[in-house]
């Protein structure tokens, strides 16, 4: 039986590779094979598949795949940050043996095994029965400066990289053919703690790229396959690395290697550090560096989406390459390439887009425009929103909007401000009539539905819920779920938060060596019967962290309500240059120490996508209050609704489509802040803002929790936890996204052809 299974296991071991179709790629994939192959040679036969399956992210969105690792060394797979790599090259070959001896666990690998390659092998996906047009050999090529894959991956900061992560995964789901292009970053973001003072203080740790379930890319002759990059007056070299995102290659860069220069090893050290000297040569080695490594891998986009400004310059080289090729001139080339190019913006503030000096884009960029047969003035009005300025800064949002043929915001609101911010650059066109349109951010419903709900969810809406997430009527069932059902789910991953933020708390307040009763109270802080609200942001002075404390008198009523109380849970960094964030946590920080309310204020330090995992899935009320118009989208609240969550947020972003009203104004699937108006007095705004939610707390939201029967089963709130569920569900999760972007973006013609989003081997 063992040697059966060890047969299959090798045949089936590379027969995912057939998805690729050019010679280099597939050549690129063989050869880093090799970390695989060795991984698999420590496994005992039952188990070699565990190294497939660990080296594809696919398992981090896959029912099973938590346990299966996490069995194998719980304080490793803790140690680890989940990374299954990690764990499978650090068990003793002891340990190894004893599950190969354990029949029940090699059925599991066996039929985890058995779903994977029939995900990778599945030829008949909603993206080829709709837009066959888009092929592996030509495939959709999605540049971000960061992707949130997984906590395991720290490549990321915040909502535009877990934004990035989902949009790779649904388009694995649905069979689109996509590849990735972003930065290796050594040490990532940075680690977050708070002193004794609430202040936050940053340190960084070096990332160890060989025990994560990526790989160096290399040649036929065994060397990493590298692209050069003239990078002011030094020939920087980029090598490649590969991160398996299911049916899609995610491609990362990365200069640190021994033959550059040791300021260029540090060009991918930090994600989003420095100056701005770093930043453009982080952007040049993302886009023309991203063009030059998709070249070197025979890889020939049929589209180029810039996810964000950061990729902008990707069009030049795709320009220079082509004149390099045809002859002709940049203003020859330049409609070809915009007829490949399609950018997404996400910042609704001029302030929050990059742009470079005339002075430090002539360090860069001296020797370039000359490869593009152009001028100095003629190449620095590519990016200038006004023409004849000298002075004018290089925008790479200016550059993305005019080498592209498409353009989009990330929620209808967000549509409208862009097309209002950008008008500038189309001066023969009205204002509603600037081609920037919308299609709404959403999040990948099997990475943010906890398994308790995703079970139940299979019990009444069937197996293939999450295959079938944009299905409206199928959400409907929702209410067929019993609310005795649903409520002690949802309490259990209540109870399941609250033990995850007593053990970081008590943590931190051990590594600060607070008092040992300060210490010791941190096992008994909060309460699963409270009504707990959940704020976890990117901690700035327009997501106002702090608006619920503007009046802390009548915050502390509210808090400290012997009766009804309320609790909330904090999470959330705040930029290393930015004080007023940083001061913001601090106020927090004293709040929580707070004689009245300590036991009901708590914030987690080192905010991640497992805290933030357990945070959406456990919360009762997501609460979200930026200043309007400020919040382009946000996807936080998203992933709150798929587990039975309700919102409280100001109407902005994607909570403007997402909110329902009755013909009374009252929420139906969540609670609206403050009034639906903009006005530049922010001290007025936050007076309303704050007032509004005091009084949906003391009036709305306090009462319909506690309204509880006999059993503590509060239904009318169970009720409203149910229409969260049925009416955001369907609307703002990425399958829905990424056929949006396949039908309007990437090949509208296929609109024609739309039909339901259907991933048929993505459970």
């Amino acid at each position: 039986m063992l040697k059966s299974f060890e047969d299959e296991a090798t045949r089936s071991h590379f027969v995912w590779l057939a998805q690729e179709t050019t010679e280099s790629e597939t050549m690129a994939n063989d050869l880093s094979m090799t970390t695989i192959e060795k991984l698999r040679e420590k496994l005992p036969y039952p188990l070699k598949r565990l190294a497939d399956i660990a080296y594809n992210y696919w398992w981090s969105w896959t029912g099973d795949r938590l346990s299966l690792f996490r069995n194998i060394d719980p304080q490793k797979w803790h140690e680890s940050k989940h990374n299954p790599v990690a764990v499978l090259e650090s068990t003793s070959y002891v340990r190894l043996t004893q599950l190969a001896n354990d029949p029940v666990y090699i059925k599991r690998v066996k039929a985890l095994a058995e779903q994977f390659d029939r995900y990778m092998t599945e030829k008949d996906t909603w993206a080829f029965r709709v837009a066959p047009e888009i092929t592996r050999k030509n495939p959709v090529a999605y540049f971000c400066a960061e992707f949130g894959i997984h906590e395991s991956l720290p490549i990321y900061s915040g909502g535009l990289g877990i934004l990035a992560g989902d949009h790779l995964k649904s388009a694995s789901d649905l069979g689109v053919p996509l590849v990735g292009v972003g930065l290796l970053y050594r040490q990532g973001y940075f680690h977050q703690s708070l002193n004794r003072q609430g202040w936050q203080e940053e340190h960084y740790d070096d990332n160890s790229f060989e025990e994560m379930p990526i790989e160096l890319l290399k040649n036929d002759r065994g060397e990493p396959i590298a692209v050069s990059l003239q990078i002011r007056q030094r020939i920087v070299k980029v090598q490649v690395w590969l991160a398996r995102i299911g049916r899609v290659n995610l491609y990362l860069l990365d200069t640190d290697r021994k033959d550059n220069d040791p300021i260029d090893r540090w060009l991918t050290g930090h994600l989003y550090g420095g100056n701005q000297d770093t930043r453009i040569a982080q952007e040049v080695v993302l886009g023309i560096g991203g063009v030059q490594a998709l070249t070197a891998l025979g890889i020939k986009p049929s589209v180029l989406h810039m996810n964000e400004g950061h990729a902008a310059f990707c069009t030049l080289e795709v320009a220079r390459q082509e004149i390099q090729r045809t002859g002709k001139s940049f203003y020859d080339v330049e409609a070809s390439v915009r007829d490949r190019s399609v950018f997404t913006t996400h910042t609704p503030v001029p302030a929050g887009h990059d742009a470079f000096s005339p002075d430090l884009m002539d360090s860069y960029f001296a020797h370039y425009w000359p490869q593009l047969g152009l001028e100095r003035d003629q190449f620095l009005a590519l990016g200038a929103r006004r023409l004849g300025d000298p002075w004018e800064p290089f925008g790479m949002t200016v550059l993305a909007l005019r080498m592209c043929r498409a353009a989009n915001g990330v929620s209808k609101l967000h549509g409208e401000i862009s097309r209002k911010m950008w008008h500038i650059l189309y001066p023969d066109k009205a204002e509603n009539k600037v081609p920037i349109g919308h299609i709404t951010n959403g999040v990948h419903a099997r990475t943010w539905t906890a398994p308790l709900m995703a079970d139940l969810y299979s019990d009444y809406l069937g197996e293939d819920w999450s295959t079938r997430a944009a299905d409206s009527k199928m959400w409907a069932k929702v209410d067929e779920i019993p609310d005795e059902e649903m409520w002690w789910r949802h309490q259990m991953l209540k109870e399941r938060l609250i033990a995850h933020t007593r053990d970081r708390i008590k943590l931190a307040r051990e590594r600060l060596e607070e008092e040992p009763d300060f210490v010791e109270i941190a096992d008994s802080l909060l309460d699963p019967k409270v009504l707990t609200l959940g704020f976890a942001r990117r901690f700035s002075l327009y997501q106002r962290g702090n608006l619920i404390l503007r009046d802390a008198q009548r915050a502390l009523k509210i808090f400290g309500n012997a009766e009804r109380p309320v609790q909330i849970i904090f999470a959330g960094k705040a930029h290393p240059a930015d004080e007023q964030g940083k001061r913001i946590i601090q106020q927090l920080m004293e709040w929580c120490k707070h004689p009245a309310i300590r036991d009901r204020v708590a914030f987690i330090e080192n905010y991640d996508i497992y805290t933030a995992q357990k945070l959406v899935q456990g919360v009762d009320v997501w609460l979200n209050n930026p200043r309007r118009p400020l919040e382009a989208s946000g996807t936080s609240g998203q992933k709150v609704c798929f587990n039975g969550g309700i919102n409280c947020s100001v109407l902005d972003g994607w909570w403007c489509e997402g909110y329902i009203a009755d013909a009374n104004g009252k929420g139906t699937n969540g609670w609206a802040i403050g009034e639906d108006a903009n006005t530049s007095d922010q001290e007025l705004q936050d007076r309303i803002d704050s007032e509004s939610l005091y009084r949906l707390l003391e009036e709305e939201i306090v009462p319909l929790y506690y309204n509880q029967d006999k059993n503590g089963i509060p239904h009318g709130w169970i009720k409203m936890m149910k229409a969260s569920i049925k009416t955001n569900s369907p609307a703002f999760n990425t399958d829905r996204m990424i056929a949006d972007y396949v039908t309007q973006i990437y090949a509208p013609e296929s609109a024609a052809k739309l039909e339901p989003i259907l991933a048929s081997a993505s459970a």
